[in-house]
């Protein structure tokens, strides 16, 4: 086994509540203070890691570099370099791959890697003309220049900025990019509704067996996701009315789409020397290797990048998709996965698309989020890369040796990131 291969062991995440409900008292500092900690706490002898990359998406003024401010509120030392990542929903994971590069360099190095979203604690500030005419406000140096500017200030300039979940460049939210991919892919709503009521199955499933006990911590008193339905049908999915296109057209709803998200969430990594580091106990698998994409928001799809990525990765590693024995897609909306999956087996569009002409097979449904994605776990934008990559090394390391598997998440902006995992 070759000395400088990079290791995952699966972290640790607070439960996944949805916005304004059981954890939204807590702001994305908060949120990440208690898995930093009890991350900190497996560790013997008072080691702790010798790098932290956190990430948030959301910003807010109070800081710039949340990685840092988490590791002094979390106390667990001064002495560690911190530094922060974004990459929309694909920020903890993007988190990994940037840390990758640092492990590599230092032998028997550890990294604790993480992200937080509190979608409760968006802040709203004000637009950007009324910001910069306070800022010289508070500048003038009379009360004559003061009034003299109250006077002259267009009424039209004094606004709020809120925050939304819109693409700057093309307007779109996610949902109406994603109604637009639907139609493109002629992917209509049963499926879709279909899709959903299995996530929800599998993880409320997961949870009734266990499998998330040791990856998710309480927090407030709160000791599972909330967001899972164990109540919920296809009757009453097909019921919701569209929540983004209410031309009488469109398919995607609140029962298939992710929910805005309360959480926070953790993974190790280091490579095989560090590995003696972490619990035993611990799930761990290796990463082989990773990949980002981009696309034309417009041509090809607003979250369409991941149907690249995953084929090139594929290609490079002389992989069919039948060579991977566990699949992690990140589900923004289930419209969205089953357009990927469309996509990954149409040769003409991935030829033209992205240069891959390798023949890859048809993609095996059977393998895909088999403990829940994240319509029903929930989708803290920050803290989903790390959520799951967490959930695939511990479902994986049950695999026999060589088993392999690959996380997908697409972003906004038309970008994705997959990593390949190796038992």
């Amino acid at each position: 086994m070759a000395s400088n291969a990079l290791w995952l062991a699966a972290g640790l995440r607070t439960p996944f509540a949805k916005v304004d409900s059981a954890l939204g008292g807590r702001d994305a500092i908060a949120l990440s203070v208690p898995v930093v900690q009890a991350m900190c706490n497996q560790l013997k002898n008072g080691d702790r890691p010798d790098l932290m990359v956190w990430g948030t998406v959301a910003p807010n003024l109070g800081w710039s570099n949340i990685a840092r401010e988490v590791a002094l509120d979390a106390g667990i030392g001064t002495h560690i370099p911190a530094y922060s990542v974004v990459m929309a929903c694909a920020t903890s994971m993007v988190g990994v791959f940037s840390a990758a590069e640092s492990i590599r360099k230092q032998p028997g190095a550890l990294a604790l890697v993480g992200g937080t979203e509190s979608m409760s604690g968006v802040q709203i500030g004000l637009n950007q003309k009324f910001s910069v005419w306070l800022r010289k406000f508070f500048q003038a140096k009379s009360l004559g220049q003061r009034a003299e500017m109250v006077s002259a200030l267009p009424l039209g300039n004094v606004k709020l900025h809120i925050p939304s979940v819109t693409n700057r460049t093309t307007g779109w939210s996610m949902g109406d990019g994603c109604e637009i991919m639907a139609k493109t892919w002629h992917i209509g709503r049963a499926p879709q509704d279909e899709w959903a009521l299995t996530g929800h199955q599998r993880a409320v499933a997961a949870w009734e067996k266990g499998f998330f006990n040791d990856l998710v911590i309480p927090v407030d008193g709160v000791t599972h996701d909330l967001i899972p339905r164990a109540d919920t049908s296809l009757e009453k999915l097909t019921k919701l009315k569209p929540s983004f296109d209410l031309s009488g057209q469109g398919t995607l709803t609140a029962g298939n789409s992710s929910p805005l998200t309360d959480g926070a969430s953790s993974i190790w990594l280091t490579d095989e020397t560090g590995l003696k580091r972490v619990p035993s106990d611990r799930a761990r698998v290796k990463l082989v290797d990773w990949e980002l994409a981009a696309v034309d928001m417009v041509r090809d799809g607003l979250l369409m990048a991941p149907a690249l990525a995953i084929p090139r990765l594929l290609a490079r590693n002389n992989m069919r998709y039948d060579s991977v024995d566990l699949w992690e897609i990140h589900e923004a909306f289930t419209a969205q996965v089953l357009c990927h999956i469309a996509a990954l087996e149409d040769k003409k569009w991935l030829t033209e698309r992205g240069g891959v002409t390798a023949e890859l097979g048809k993609f095996p449904w059977d393998r895909l989020n088999p403990n829940g994605g994240s319509v029903a776990l929930g989708h803290p934008f920050g803290a989903t890369g790390t959520r799951i990559l967490s959930q695939a090394v511990k479902e994986l390391a049950g695999f026999p040796v060589g088993s392999r598997a690959i996380v997908s998440i697409c972003t906004d902006g038309g970008l994705g990131a997959v990593a390949l995992l190796e038992k």
